[in-house]
């Protein structure tokens, strides 16, 4: 029997309640069968070299300070840079889009990240629970949004971009880092239809995008 891809998300003081478990139910509905485990400091796994040296998959997802979440992270982020440099892939959604650039972050990226409410002409002002609408590899749709990242690449910079926002600006890219590839989106394609309705928004989901990003990042 083929064994399956190990996915690891984390779950800990670096994410919100129902963020890494949005993102393990997407990873879960993937066409790659993937055996998904949660790490953290209190879950029976924890974050380490030795979990991710097992692993295909490392899923960073959302949370709420960039700041806050690196403290709890930094001690980590050799382990993760490793990992992906070596084959790995990481994932991240709105926060662990953040992390994925330098500063603070795994530097993961071939450029940074900034807020897209502060980027010229952005749509969006607040950060509030929203929707925002992004071109996503050609068409148009909207994801619920919360003080999510845009990303900076550097002038050349071998990246595929997934989706921009309004102003241009890229709201989800796969590049590679080392051997490994790394894919991360500003808005929340992970977010399940009680998102939308807990925050007073019209239901709708854009899991198929999720599962378009996670599609890009495993393919070799």
């Amino acid at each position: 029997m083929k064994c399956r891809s190990v996915a690891l998300v984390y779950r800990g003081p670096a994410s919100l309640p129902g963020c890494p478990e949005a993102v393990a139910k997407l990873l879960r509905s993937s066409r790659f069968g993937f055996d998904v485990h949660y790490v953290g400091p209190k879950e029976k796994v924890p974050l380490s070299t030795s979990a991710l040296s097992g692993a295909t998959l490392y899923a960073q997802p959302g949370g709420a300070s960039l700041k806050r979440a690196y403290r709890h992270l930094r001690d980590h982020r050799e382990a993760i840079r490793e990992f992906v440099q070596f084959g790995g892939r990481y994932i991240g959604f709105c926060l662990g889009g953040y992390l994925a650039g330098a500063t603070p972050g795994f530097a993961l990226l071939p450029g940074d990240t900034d807020q897209y409410i502060a980027s010229p002409r952005a749509t969006i002002a607040s950060e509030d629970n929203t929707v925002v609408r992004v071109c996503w590899r050609g068409r148009e749709r909207t994801l619920f949004f919360q003080d999510g990242p845009y990303f900076q690449v550097h002038p050349q910079a071998p990246v595929t971009v997934v989706a921009t926002y309004p102003n241009g600006t890229i709201a989800a890219l796969v590049s590679r880092f080392g051997e490994g590839r790394v894919g991360v989106v500003g808005p929340h394609p992970e977010a399940t239809a009680d998102w939308y309705v807990d925050a007073g928004l019209r239901p709708d989901t854009g899991l198929d995008l999720g599962l378009d990003l996670v599609e890009a990042v495993m393919s070799s």
